[in-house]
């Protein structure tokens, strides 16, 4: 079984290398107004058309659970790497679990996490943590 996601975005070109990033994956399929990442880990269909108009809700965000905090260290690297923004956020707590995770946002300002669950909590989050990506820098994006 696999997700499937289409996004509008109005930078096609920078919108595969953030995603070629984000997923550690080339993608499929690309043409000049559209293009399809197709992953087995995690099962995701990643559909990106170019479109003039790109809205986003208000309170929308999108994750990738992955099985060790190794695996978040990699995706920081990928993502800095590249030249991308993140936040990260060590043994933090976030929607009643301590999570290890790090925030990118795509060109279009889609709120992305890559993270972990290290022990599931009684408590929603810390006073302190920018859960579910609610902190954002001057610019507006989440890191």
């Amino acid at each position: 079984m696999k997700t499937h996601l289409n996004l509008r975005t109005a930078d096609l070109e920078r919108s595969v290398a953030f995603y070629r990033t984000l997923l550690d994956a080339k993608p499929a399929k690309q043409f000049e107004e559209y293009a399809l990442f197709l992953t087995d880990d995690p099962g995701l269909e990643l559909a990106l058309d170019k479109s003039a108009a790109v809205t986003l809700g208000e309170s929308a965000h999108y994750g990738i659970v992955v099985d060790s905090t190794e695996a978040v260290r990699q995706a920081i690297a990928r993502l800095e790497a590249a030249g991308l923004p993140t936040k990260v956020e060590i043994e933090e707590t976030c929607c009643y679990a301590k999570q290890t995770k790090v925030w990118s946002t795509d060109p279009d300002g889609r709120h992305w996490e890559v993270y972990t669950v290290l022990e599931e909590t009684e408590e929603r989050d810390n006073a302190d943590t920018a859960c579910c990506a609610d902190a954002k820098d001057t610019d507006g994006a989440c890191c």
